[in-house]
């Protein structure tokens, strides 16, 4: 729906419905709505307008109530065409500045955002995992532990350290573990965990008679250790403020939300839907059923990526009803990524 299509005057009439509706979340009268946008017309007037803009499938008249409310297509006039963007509160500024510390790790940063987000905006907050491929190895180590188990060490990205334990088909003795050590950090250190993992595959595949004892026991402990990295990544993304969600959904959409909490332990259609924006600049709005999936027909989803550099490394977003107010959640959501981007820079 171009805004071409709309008088200026009804576009201000819906307008000031949209923000009407978002503060109270009730359907929205003639009277109220003349109140509202302070134009020096009738009531008659703005009622003849409203049946325009509902010829126009901009807004729709619930069965209990002679107001009116926005559509999904009255919601995305609003925010491509007519919304005025609010400032950052100081105190929004002061948070992320303070809590996007980059001493923290790149996981420690990606949970606190997804916080922020929530907190800041009173809606769920998620921010995805930096995405495998920009994960490099820098350095590996193996120890022996009691029993089979190897205590696994990586460092990655330079500063991020982590601890992992695999379990073996066989003790190894301390020489194995510092000759798998040299071997993976003399040929994988600096490549991405995608690609040693597919490495390791690619090796474990070739003439069993052609690698010896010795490479063979290296390639088995490296690929429990980067098997391991799947595991992981349990937290494809962060999902922080699910509690808010309930807070901020009418009743008749409940049914839905348990349905929209099923999907972020699922995490496909959300993954697939971040994963639409991770090339965008600057924030996405996907609006009620626009993004494609029945789960958040009532709901929208403010996203931006972030990044290092000019790689973009993951997304975050702000998820509530479609009745949020986008001209606060917009800001919010690109100032994070961007200070997030600036953290992981410095980290």
């Amino acid at each position: 729906m171009g805004r071409e299509l709309v008088t200026e005057r009804a576009q201000l009439l819906l307008k000031s419905l949209i923000q009407r509706y978002i503060r109270e979340g009730q359907p929205v009268g003639s009277r109220s709505l003349l109140e509202e946008s302070r134009l020096s017309i009738s009531p008659a007037t703005v009622r003849s307008v409203m049946s325009d803009l509902e010829d126009l499938g901009l807004v729709s008249s619930p069965h209990t109530s002679a107001g009116r409310i926005p559509t999904t297509q009255g919601y995305r006039l609003f925010v491509d065409s007519l919304i005025t963007m609010q400032p950052i509160t100081a105190q929004a500024i002061q948070s992320l500045e303070t809590e996007l510390d980059p001493d923290k790790s790149p996981t420690e940063l990606v949970h606190t955002a997804s916080q922020l987000l929530s907190t800041i905006t009173s809606q769920a907050g998620l921010v995805t995992m930096p995405r495998p491929e920009k994960l490099s190895l820098r350095q590996i180590e193996f120890l022996p532990l009691s029993g089979n188990r190897v205590l696994v060490i990586l460092v990655i990205n330079e500063r991020e350290v982590q601890n992992r334990i695999v379990h073996t088909s066989r003790q190894y003795s301390d020489i194995e573990l510092q000759q798998a050590t040299t071997a993976i950090n003399q040929r994988f250190a600096g490549r991405s965990l995608s690609s040693i993992r597919q490495g390791i595959v690619m090796a474990m595949q070739q003439d069993k008679e052609s690698i010896d004892h010795y490479m063979q026991a290296t390639l088995d402990l490296a690929s429990k250790a980067f098997d391991t990295e799947d595991a992981r990544q349990d937290a494809d993304y962060v999902v922080a403020g699910e509690n808010q969600l309930v807070s901020a959904t009418a009743a008749e959409d409940m049914e839905r939300l348990k349905s929209l909490f099923s999907a972020f332990e699922q995490k496909k259609d959300i993954l697939e839907l971040v994963d639409r924006s991770i090339n965008a600049e600057g924030a996405q709005i996907f609006i009620g059923d626009e993004a494609g999936y029945d789960v958040l027909g009532s709901f929208s989803v403010v996203t931006a990526p972030y990044k290092t550099g000019h790689d973009n490394l993951g997304i975050l977003a702000v998820i509530g009803p479609t009745r949020m107010a986008y001209e606060e959640v917009i800001p919010i959501v690109n100032i994070t990524a961007q200070m997030l981007s600036q953290a992981l820079k410095k980290s």
